[in-house]
């Protein structure tokens, strides 16, 4: 990698740290904003959600932004957007946190267009899976960071300002470093994107026939809708609850299991990172697919026969009753409460039954060591393979706009998927969800067998004629020609 590129994918990490840290700070940062704010369900996943809805809407408006005015500016917008988000997210109320969130969300969602587009556009064809999953590095780290800030804050008053002000740090490092960037390397993306003759197209473009632009589509979207549908962003938003509803009944060691978990995530990622370009996109994605469905199921079939498979939504208040069979907006019955004062957003401690397969330490560590099987799993395919084939798959003409509608997809089926967790679960529990995400991975795996190509090495120009030629011999199959 020449120095000229040293500041781009500095940028392109940076973008990276800021995603990660934003999507998983809600994670510590819920369980003593529902307590302050005494949050109900419903308030809960909006919250959380709100993120979510805002990168949708970015989605909807951002791809003819990064078209049009540019991958540069796009990025300097975008780390503008996160540092007025953050403001918003310091006022003590809980409008002011939803709009706040959202307006981060929106800014993600930009940044990891733009970020992903522009770094793909730059380097060779050789370097490019590496430098492009950096951004997913960045993710991840961030991500880590954030479970580490929810675990030293955890018992601080107030602890959920410094979550979410200390995202400024590194949007701030972001924005030097993209304002930084020599004139130079900004022309390298205006190079390319003029060698590549005008074809005319618009978001209609990418439902024709024509260059296989319809295929493209089709494997842009299974890419984005079974990453999410395979339950990742649960995993990671609402980390220290699992944690919590799987054994680990303090609030310390709920968040302390999160840290673990983004620990093995940057790993595995790092390691994604060292083989996209030696092993293949196609290899890693099919392979994370198939470990992902193993370790989901597992947790499934472990906590199937658990009396402690619920999330209560319990905002704040003493419990003290035994039997109780009803909490705060959710309807399941949980037995043998100790008298236990909720601090923090803590849930109330929960004493298995005999029964339980959770009763034994033994369980506890084969569910944890599952979840951070899982997580790795999507680390090393789902995570960064999906925003690399992403950028490389489109014709660059229209790269900004495929890329922003199939985001479209992918932050509609995120806010789907986190928004219906805590019902989801109360209507058919914590152990028939995994296994239905282990089902869907299953699922993935083999679809990605029969239509994904391989990109590894490949120029962006190559990638383009060869999907263009497939066309030809499918329908050469099919006797159409």
């Amino acid at each position: 990698m020449g120095k000229s590129l040293l500041l781009p994918c500095l940028v392109s990490i940076g973008g990276g740290l800021v995603f990660g840290y934003e999507l998983a700070i809600i994670s510590g940062a819920l369980l003593q904003l529902r307590v302050d704010f005494a949050l109900s369900c419903v308030q809960q996943e909006v919250l959380v959600s709100a993120l979510l809805v805002g990168a949708l809407l970015a989605s909807v408006l951002g791809g003819s932004l990064i078209d049009w005015q540019g991958r540069r500016r796009s990025i300097v917008f975008s780390s503008g957007l996160t540092l007025a988000g953050t403001v918003m997210l310091l006022i003590s109320a809980y409008p002011a946190l939803v709009l706040g969130r959202a307006t981060v969300g929106f800014a993600m969602c930009i940044s990891s267009m733009s970020c992903c587009i522009f770094v793909s556009e730059l380097v060779r064809p050789e370097h490019r899976g590496v430098l492009v999953s950096l951004y997913e590095v960045g993710i991840t780290v961030g991500i880590l960071a954030a479970y580490a800030v929810n675990y030293i804050m955890a018992d601080t008053r107030y602890g959920w300002k410094w979550m979410f002000g200390l995202a400024a740090v590194p949007t701030m490092v972001q924005l030097v470093s993209i304002w930084c960037l020599p004139s130079n390397v900004q022309s390298n993306c205006a190079q390319i994107k003029n060698q590549e003759p005008t074809r005319g197209y618009n978001y209609l473009s990418l439902f024709h026939t024509k260059d296989n632009m319809r295929t493209r589509t089709m494997i842009g979207l299974a890419l984005v809708l079974f990453q999410q549908f395979t339950g990742q962003p649960n995993v990671l938003l609402y980390a220290s609850t699992i944690f919590y509803t799987l054994g680990f009944h303090s609030h310390t060691a709920a968040v302390l299991a999160s840290v673990g978990l983004g620990l093995v995530k940057v790993l595995s990622t790092l390691l994604s990172v060292t083989l996209s370009d030696r092993v293949g996109r196609r290899p890693l994605l099919i392979g994370g697919c198939s470990v992902m469905a193993v370790s989901l199921f597992i947790i499934g079939l472990l906590c199937t026969h658990s009396h402690v498979q619920e999330i209560s939504c319990v905002s704040k208040g003493v419990i003290s009753n035994t039997n109780i069979t009803k909490t705060h907006e959710t309807h399941i019955t949980v037995k043998n409460f100790n008298e236990t004062t909720i601090n923090s957003g803590i849930l109330p401690e929960v004493k298995p039954s005999v029964s339980s397969p959770l009763n034994s330490t033994t369980a506890n560590w084969v569910v944890l060591l599952s979840l951070m099987a899982a997580v790795s799993a999507y680390s090393i395919g789902f995570g960064p393979m999906t925003w690399l084939l992403l950028s490389e798959i489109f014709p660059t003409e229209v790269r900004g706009r495929a890329f922003a509608f199939t985001s479209c997809f992918n932050w509609s089926a995120h806010v789907l998927v986190t928004f219906t967790f805590l019902h989801l679960i109360d209507a058919i529990g914590l152990p028939s969800l995994f296994l239905l995400y282990g089902t869907i991975a299953v699922v993935a795996a083999a679809i990605f067998c029969k239509i994904l190509p391989e990109t590894k090495c490949k120029s962006l120009e190559d990638i383009d004629m060869e999907l263009q030629i497939l066309l030809h011999i499918n329908a050469s199959r099919r006797g159409l020609t």
